[in-house]
């Protein structure tokens, strides 16, 4: 018998007593196996590829809950993964592994599982991987931003009814109506810069440009008017740190058991008309949205191969 049929037979040894396993499955158990076939691929009694298999193995048959409880297994040995022996041969099967658990999996539901199984790719595949390059430039085009429209002629309006008419205090509703007017304005053009950001192909043509240039203008404007409020966004950065920790570990009890911990889900941004002078104030918001512009500016002064040069303005 060659190595080869040895190799062979030694990989259908390990699926069996997976198989046999599987039907009283023990998470310490298949970590052991699993290990045993990396020590064994290396030693090149079974095939590289085998440890990946019993990973797919057990991917397919077990229940979501399962998958996550055992995926921490993937993650620690990503440093085996990305050894010479198991990379060239295992890279595709582990994209398949993780994009099978991602079709199964809900966005809005597995967000932590989902988060993690992304973490996982960026750290296995190097920067130059094309399957995890935008090779074609393509855009999202489902990743809109909602935010509330008023009407234009009610927009910024104040309830003046029972105002008396003494003018020193009409001339302060004045003033506050025009600020609330240009507050409003500029929510407008601020969370309309999201679709230029979703597609920026938009700005090839002449309308769009405009209105980029102009609403990019007032909020880099504001952005250099409004001041940062460091001190007050790091105690309420700090606060939030100590919820997820809290979160994470557990609500701890007077007689010291931990509780299950609490599963969060975070929307892409608040956008609501209250919340922009806080945002606008807050360092960290800012530079979210000052890369989003980095990415489209580079996007639009890079040279894409389907562009046509003559709608450049």
């Amino acid at each position: 018998m060659g190595d080869g049929d040895k190799k062979l037979v030694c990989d259908q040894a390990f699926r069996d007593k997976f198989i046999n396993d599987s039907l009283h499955f023990s998470a310490s158990n298949f970590e052991k196996l699993l290990q045993l076939s990396c020590d064994a691929a290396a030693a090149h009694t079974c095939s590289p590829t085998l440890p990946v298999v019993l990973l797919t193995d057990a991917f397919e048959v077990l229940p979501l809950g399962k998958c996550e409880e055992i995926f921490y297994m993937v993650e620690l040995k990503v440093a085996i993964w990305k050894q010479d022996l198991f990379f060239n041969q295992c890279k595709n099967s582990l994209l398949r592994l993780c994009n099978d658990l991602l079709r199964r999996l809900s966005r809005s539901q597995n967000t932590v599982f989902c988060g993690r199984i992304l973490l996982f790719l960026a750290k296995f595949f190097p920067f130059s991987e094309r399957s995890g390059l935008n090779v074609v430039s393509e855009f999202n085009l489902d990743n809109l931003t909602a935010f509330g429209v008023k009407d234009d002629t009610n927009a910024g309006q104040l309830d003046v009814s029972n105002i008396s008419d003494n003018k020193d205090r009409e001339e302060m509703e004045v003033d506050d109506k025009n600020s609330l007017q240009a507050d409003y304005n500029l929510y407008k053009k601020f969370w309309a810069l999201q679709d230029f950001f979703r597609n920026p192909n938009q700005c090839y043509t002449k309308v769009p440009w405009a209105t980029f240039c102009s609403h990019t203008k007032d909020v880099l404007s504001a952005f250099s008017t409004i001041k940062l409020d460091e001190r007050r966004n790091r105690s309420k950065w700090e606060e939030g740190d100590m919820d997820v920790a809290e979160a994470d570990r557990g609500t701890v009890s007077d007689d010291g058991a931990h509780g299950p911990s609490v599963q969060q889900y975070f929307a892409k941004y608040l956008t609501s008309p209250n919340l922009l002078e806080l945002q606008l104030g807050d360092s960290n918001f800012r530079r979210y949205i000052l890369l989003q512009f980095l990415i489209t500016f580079q996007y639009l002064d890079s040279p894409v191969k389907f562009k046509q040069l003559s709608r450049v303005p």
